[in-house]
């Protein structure tokens, strides 16, 4: 069948006009990572004029591609490369080094080109700005972060707490592997609050957290159950550890204070210490540590009670 006249043939032209009018940076390579091509969006991408790159090796570290991690690709693991060698497509996100010394980051794509007797001859690039993706994944993880951190204490909040319970409940189940529970309440807040008001009160809350928090260890927690009260979580324990815990805590606490209208504010806390058991849910475990914490109130404060 013969083509008309006028019917319309690609021409080296024509595809150098479609390249450059694509928004993605798009550049081919040959076997040895020799820079064949270079397209109007590679430019405006990473500030290198064809001129610049054309004929150079990509291996000779023009872009100087990272990782997330910090990995060096261009002399390491080269996405062109591995599509070359295996002859599979892929996707990678990276952060390529701009002309002007500043890293962009990047979702780039990367596949073979073969001849017409299917041997690799090159592989294909092309690449976009993966800014907005980057900014949308920390905007979740802040969001994230906010939705389980008690913001005027910065440790967990109850969601947190019901979540981090749930998880050692699994362990427990799935490894025996025991762990036990502080239930706190800052004695005498109701008082403060009404004689030095909130702003008072939210400092004293503060300083209890901020004491609490930097005595645990790495893999222990501490959350805010809510108002006065707080939730420390103590990975394989025994009663020995979490007593000993709970009462340095105590200790600690006891001698923090808050001066205000030019009175100190002497802080003490009272704790409910106990073990969690296979027979308990998150539910009963709190329940129990909570009596045990109204009973060193009873008992008159500034004090532990183990059960």
């Amino acid at each position: 069948m013969n083509t008309p006249r006028d019917a319309f043939q690609p021409t080296d032209r024509v595809f150098e006009t479609l390249m450059d009018h694509l928004q993605e940076g798009v550049y081919f390579v040959d076997r040895f990572r020799t820079i064949q091509y270079w397209n109007r969006g590679a430019e405006e991408l990473t500030g290198y004029t064809r001129l610049d790159v054309t004929g150079r090796c990509c291996a000779s570290n023009i872009l100087s591609h990272v990782s997330g991690e910090g990995e060096k690709m261009c002399t390491g693991s080269c996405p062109l490369l591995r599509s070359m060698a295996d002859g599979q497509p892929r996707q990678t996100a990276a952060y390529l080094l701009h002309k002007d010394g500043h890293r962009l980051p990047v979702m780039i794509r990367t596949s073979p080109i073969r001849d017409d007797s299917g041997t690799i001859v090159g592989a294909l690039e092309s690449f976009t700005d993966n800014t907005q993706q980057i900014s949308a994944i920390e905007r979740i993880a802040a969001l994230e972060q906010q939705a389980l951190i008690c913001p005027l204490t910065l440790v967990g909040n109850r969601r947190c707490s019901e979540m981090v319970l749930e998880e050692k409940f699994a362990e427990l189940k799935r490894y025996r592997r025991t762990f036990g529970v502080a239930f706190i309440d800052l004695d005498h807040f109701k008082e403060i609050n009404d004689r030095y008001g909130h702003t008072v009160g939210d400092v004293c809350l503060k300083i209890v957290a901020g004491t609490i928090r930097n005595d645990l260890r790495s893999f222990d927690f501490v959350g805010r159950w809510g108002g006065e009260e707080f939730i420390v979580v103590v990975d394989t324990a025994d009663t020995h550890v979490l007593e000993g815990m709970a009462k340095r805590l105590c200790t600690l606490v006891s001698h923090s204070s808050e001066r205000a209208s030019g009175h100190k504010i002497e802080l003490t806390i009272s704790v409910g210490a106990t073990l969690a058991t296979l027979g308990d849910s998150p539910a009963t475990l709190v329940e129990r540590a909570d009596e045990a914490m109204y009973e060193s109130k009873r008992g008159g404060r500034n004090r532990v009670t183990m059960t």
